[in-house]
């Protein structure tokens, strides 16, 4: 992947210094413990939208009650990081930019784009008190994406999502651009209509195939971002798709069920099956369409 042709984003907000200096989780996430949340972090290896839904099952089955506790994230000065992983992020973020603007405004619509808040190790949002072991998230409520560059680390190490770092590239671009895909849908108004389905379902089985569709949306997103990109610079190398490809099996919930407890759960899914995440993004990426990315309809699983 060659990101020369990018332009970079002064959307980044880097906090990593002083979030590592912060320290962890503070009390636990409204009385979770860090064990619990690193749990949690690693079976689900929680890849989408706000950790609140997990943490707040967790302490549902803890016995405690869902937190309130959240607060606004620090305020972080954005601009363009000088750091290599930094400079890659907003070279990615900022091509998702320039992507869904043009997309946006073919369709009569104004983009408007998201912060994306880097930090290490733990970092206060008004969803949940982000910490390394969730993955990166986006918030809705303040429309931030969440991101500690450990996971792209963790992406070979623990998950073997991709094979080196120079092949890592593309499936860390894939990993932005697919919470900026659940921004996308925030912007369309997707997310608000998706949540108010989720508080009024029957059950969680019901709530989980609603987030199901949401996270699949995202991933086909990310495909549709990475064909208009791959349009505009050419700049994907050989072996790329099939990187990202690994890494989308690689976080499907079925694998890391099986991985964490030995069999699988499809009512607790909470972002598709290996083969669904799969499937979704190269719908996107071969159709290039948001209209393609209809995860909603009936039939679409």
């Amino acid at each position: 992947m060659r990101t020369d042709d990018f332009r970079p984003s002064d959307n980044v907000e880097d906090d990593r210094v002083a979030s590592a200096s912060r320290g962890g989780i503070p009390g636990g996430a409204g009385g979770l413990g860090i064990g619990t949340v690193i749990i949690i972090g690693l079976i689900s290896w929680y890849f989408g939208i706000d950790p609140s839904v997990l943490l707040n099952g967790a302490q549902i089955l803890t016995g405690g009650t869902p937190s309130q506790q959240t607060s606004d994230a620090p305020p972080v000065s954005a601009g363009t990081p000088k750091d290599p992983t930094g400079k890659f992020v907003a070279m990615v973020l900022g091509d998702t930019e320039d992507r869904w603007t043009e997309i946006f405004a073919a369709a009569g619509k104004t983009y408007h784009p998201p912060k994306l808040r880097l930090f290490s190790g733990s970092e206060p949002t008004p969803c949940a008190f982000a910490q390394s072991a969730m993955g990166p998230f986006y918030c809705p409520r303040d429309q931030r994406i969440y991101l500690d560059t450990a996971f792209f680390n963790d992406l070979q190490s623990k998950f073997g999502g991709c094979t080196n770092s120079s092949a890592c590239r593309f499936s860390e671009a894939y990993v932005i651009a697919h919470e900026v895909g659940h921004h996308v849908q925030d912007e369309l108004g997707i997310l608000p209509r998706v949540m108010e389905a989720q508080q009024a379902s029957a059950s969680k089985a019901e709530s989980n195939r609603l987030q199901v569709r949401v996270e699949l949306q995202a991933d086909c997103l990310a495909g549709v971002w990475a064909n208009r990109a791959q349009q505009k610079h050419n700049f994907l190398d050989p072996g790329d798709v099939d990187q990202a490809l690994q890494t989308a099996s690689a976080i499907g919930d079925d694998r890391l069920q099986k991985q964490a407890q030995g069999y699988v759960v499809p009512d607790a899914f909470t972002h598709g099956t290996s083969e669904q995440r799969k499937r979704w993004f190269m719908i996107g990426f071969n159709q290039g369409k948001v209209s393609a990315c209809d995860t909603m309809s009936a039939d679409a699983l």
